[in-house]
């Protein structure tokens, strides 16, 4: 074959694998509010960085007529590129091509990068829109997923792990995405459900809409499993980038450092007033993340889901932190079952990729109730407390107001290794609220008194008087200081820096044993 004709070949097989399942399908994805999965990738990655890996890979089944359907690339585009000037490894499934279903062949793509990402230390990304395994080959379909699910076991920890859905999600597929570190969804165009609306209606009797089963929205306000929500795929895009700058390319690393954003002067100047003289009145604690971080630097994570604990990245002076932070506008801040898990799971998060972490504690305890109980919030709690005990990397706790009970513990205390705790004036560290705690104490006084009412008021300010302040902690070393809310800035940049080169480490173990 001459060289003119070798060379022409390689350029139509190229033409052929750019083509997805051809114009038809691919303005059908267009009509739904969907990217092809070309297009997603060239919003993803930096201009002309994206390098293809197997575009001319094929499936191999041979039954059910699927021999006369063989189309390039069989369904995913895989590849590397750069994200800010970062390489990452990424997948992006092709819809238009026969549903973006899962063959042995599609899942040997996604299990070449992932194995690769392993390798070379850098981040992998999946862009999922797939209508599931490809039912026509049966069990080989079946086993793709399951090599998948491995690789994303076992890259969990070693490099960070993004999912995007960005159409169906449905069956065993939405296994990998939950394997993953985030999940991002668009909304009104993907779905995630083990099992679809039509079998939720055989067996339950329940109507419901894909969308109302597992659309953006219930995920990321209902179950958790989703910690984004976005308008469309460029929105899901760009915020997938963002999330990339606070994190490093693997375990080994530490996070990339920015440029210093000082906060708004207005926004740190509020911080001294911002906590209400009356105990039981709220204030937004995102107030105080915002006078205290980088300017414009916190992302948060999981925004809708237990809003009662607020979490996400952000910069201080340039580092990258995670922020964990009780929400006093929702449930007085308390915490609860699905709070103590997210903040469990973010926690986890930071710890395996070297993110110092950063608590803003206003929790008057673990909400009770018979739901909770029965819930198992004592197990569920105690995830958010083995995530900060089991946490090597620099851990820093600002105490705002109230720190009572268990949930004191639990919130990131010395006692369970931080390693710089402050409090500002306004806090108040007990074991419970002074009312509670009087009615407990001083029951037979208030009963006997002439006046029970006043005796109790009595009783309540001695009580005030006694723990309503941070000073009987910093007495026993409990808080490394007591400061203004104006300094806290100055105070966690410089423990920051101290902190840098921390090396801590847990006892040697096979693994731990998370109470799931």
């Amino acid at each position: 074959m001459a060289s003119d004709d070798i060379e022409e070949r390689l350029k139509q097989k190229r033409k052929d694998a750019l083509k997805g399942g051809g114009k038809e399908r691919i303005q059908k994805q267009h009509d739904k509010g969907k990217l092809t999965a070309r297009e997603r990738i060239d919003l993803l990655l930096d201009d002309g960085t994206f390098e293809e890996i197997d575009p001319f890979v094929t499936h191999r089944s041979r039954k059910f007529g699927l021999e006369e359907k063989k189309i390039l690339g069989d369904g995913v585009v895989t590849g590397f590129g750069k994200v800010h000037g970062r390489p990452i490894y990424l997948f992006s499934q092709d819809f238009t091509v026969i549903g973006g279903s899962l063959s042995e062949t599609h899942a040997e793509k996604i299990c070449k990068v992932m194995d690769l990402a392993m390798k070379n230390g850098v981040p992998v990304m999946g862009l999922n829109d797939s209508g599931g395994a490809r039912i026509q080959e049966g069990v080989s379909s079946l086993g793709g997923y399951a090599e998948v699910f491995w690789r994303n076991s076992m890259a969990s920890g070693v490099v960070p792990q993004l999912s995007a859905v960005m159409g169906p999600c449905a069956g065993g597929a939405v296994y990998s995405p939950a394997l993953t570190d985030f999940v991002f969804m668009v909304k009104n165009t993907s779905y995630m459900f083990v099992t679809g609306p039509d079998v939720v209606k055989t067996v339950t009797h329940e109507d419901v809409t894909s969308e109302e089963l597992g659309g953006a929205s219930a995920h990321s306000t209902k179950s958790g499993v989703a910690h984004f929500a976005e308008e469309n795929d460029a929105i899901c895009l760009q915020e997938m980038r963002k999330l990339l700058t606070y994190v490093p390319q693997n375990c080994e690393e530490k996070p990339p450092r920015k440029e210093a954003k000082k906060p708004d002067s207005s926004k740190v100047e509020q911080l001294n007033s911002l906590v209400p003289d009356q105990p039981n009145k709220p204030y937004d604690i995102k107030d105080v993340i915002e006078g205290i971080v980088d300017k414009d630097s916190f992302m948060e994570v999981h925004e809708h889901y237990a809003d009662n604990i607020v979490v996400g990245f952000a910069r201080i002076d340039g580092r990258s932190v995670g922020i964990v932070a009780n929400q006093p506008l929702s449930l007085a801040g308390v915490l609860d079952i699905d709070a103590s898990v997210k903040g469990a799971r973010f926690v986890r998060f930071c710890d395996a990729f070297n993110i110092p972490l950063i608590a803003f504690e206003d929790v008057p305890g673990f909400l009770p109730g018979t739901d909770q109980e029965w819930g198992g919030i004592i197990k569920h709690g105690a995830k958010l407390l083995y995530a900060f005990c089991e946490a090597t990397v620099p851990k820093m706790t600002v105490i705002t107001r109230k720190a009572y009970g268990g949930a004191y513990d639990v919130m990131n205390s010395k006692h369970i290794r931080a390693d710089y705790n402050v409090a500002w004036p306004t806090a108040e560290i007990a074991v419970m609220g002074p009312k509670g705690a009087v009615e407990i104490i001083f029951r037979k006084e208030i009963a006997e008194a002439d006046d029970p009412e006043a005796k109790e008021q009595e009783l309540i300010d001695y009580y005030k008087e006694e723990f309503a302040h941070p000073y009987k902690a910093a007495e026993r070393g409990f808080i490394d200081n007591v400061i203004l809310p104006g300094e806290t800035r100055e105070k966690l940049i410089h423990a920051l820096e101290i902190s840098e080169n921390k090396v801590d480490s847990v006892p040697r173990k096979k693994h731990d044993n998370l109470p799931l």
